[in-house]
């Protein structure tokens, strides 16, 4: 897999959430901004869909966790600051349990530079996988 290709995908969709983020939605660019950013979602788990849930299987086996592996598009942070939690304070990813883990809230996020993917379990971020 060329992690280069896929970060930069994972870029570009950032980018455009970002872009999305920062209009009002009666904004006249809004659907049309919409439609791209669902575009480039659908290229990219065409594109490193499979690769990437492999590695949400070995992160669940990580974790000991039977959640349900979603797209993973679902799990794509809304900026590129390296963050999984918004300014507002809203953590963003998929909410996920563990054995590893009982009774504590985690979710699991993608982020960019470079691709990965991270546990927010309370404040701390625990990378579980990096692409290569």
């Amino acid at each position: 897999m060329d992690a280069t290709a896929l970060n930069n995908a994972l870029v570009a969709i950032i980018k455009k959430k970002e872009e999305l983020n920062a209009l009002d939605y009666n904004d006249e660019r809004y659907d049309d901004i919409e439609e791209e950013l669902h575009d480039l979602e659908d290229d990219f788990n065409d594109d490193y869909g499979d690769y990437l849930e492999d590695a949400l299987e070995d992160v669940h086996g990580k974790l000991r966790s039977d959640a349900d592996i979603l797209l993973p598009t679902a799990y794509l942070t809304s900026s590129l600051d390296g963050s999984a939690v918004t300014p507002s304070g809203e953590k963003e990813g998929v909410w996920i349990e563990s054995d590893e883990f009982p009774n504590v809230e985690m979710r699991l996020v993608l982020i960019a530079n470079p691709a990965r993917f991270v546990v927010l379990i309370g404040d701390q971020q625990r990378v579980l996988w990096t692409a290569e």
